[in-house]
């Protein structure tokens, strides 16, 4: 099949997040100017640039965890692993602001060393960041779209010694887990190591 996206794929559901998936899960703490605390899982997040080391997350609309990032400059993004999906999951609720997720999903605020924001204390790991941009992306038109885009530069990283293996972040051990389409997720479990050619002239 073939469509064009202005007319609809005419599909049970949207196949555009099943597509480009699977998708890390940052689950970004944030507090508030006036102390209020924060916790959601995005799956639009990756990281773009590992000197400085730099990551993004997005959603639709400007949520809580972007209002106070743009308040206090600061976020957290904590590692999802398999044994927190479900308290991540739950982390995603449409509570009303002032409900801090951490007591919703039965989660531990742990001071960050660097940062306002709390860490995830049951997370295997997390990364402090300062924000560097908040931006709203453009459609090929020009028109403005409903995103809001959060940047920002690790300026700490934490990782629980339980999930180094000979002194490598062991992505097995920890579960990394990650978003697909629908309501599907996915977590690691075996990996398996492929090196790219080095180009050899005739």
């Amino acid at each position: 099949m073939f469509y064009e996206t202005a007319k609809g794929h005419g599909l049970p559901h949207d196949p555009s997040k099943a597509i480009v998936s699977p998708r890390p899960v940052g689950w970004i703490s944030t507090v508030s100017a006036s102390g209020a605390l924060n916790l959601a899982p995005y799956s639009f997040f990756n990281m773009f640039e590992s000197d400085p080391f730099l990551v993004w997350f997005s959603s639709s609309g400007e949520k809580d965890s972007a209002t106070f990032a743009r308040e206090t400059g600061e976020f957290v993004v904590n590692l999802a692993g398999r044994d927190l999906l479900s308290k991540m999951v739950a982390s995603s609720v449409d509570a009303p602001r002032g409900v801090s997720e951490f007591g919703y999903a039965d989660l531990t605020p742990e001071p960050s060393r660097l940062v306002r924001p709390p860490r995830v204390k049951e997370a295997l790991a997390a990364l402090e960041c300062k924000v560097t941009d908040i931006m709203t992306p453009k459609t090929w038109s020009g028109a403005e779209c409903d995103a809001v885009v959060v940047s920002g530069e690790v300026i700490g990283v934490f990782i629980d010694d339980s999930v180094l293996t000979d002194g490598l972040f062991d992505v097995v051990k920890a579960g990394n887990v990650a978003r697909l389409g629908y309501f599907d997720y996915l977590t690691v479990d075996k990996v398996f190591q492929m090196r790219r050619p080095r180009w050899k002239a005739d």
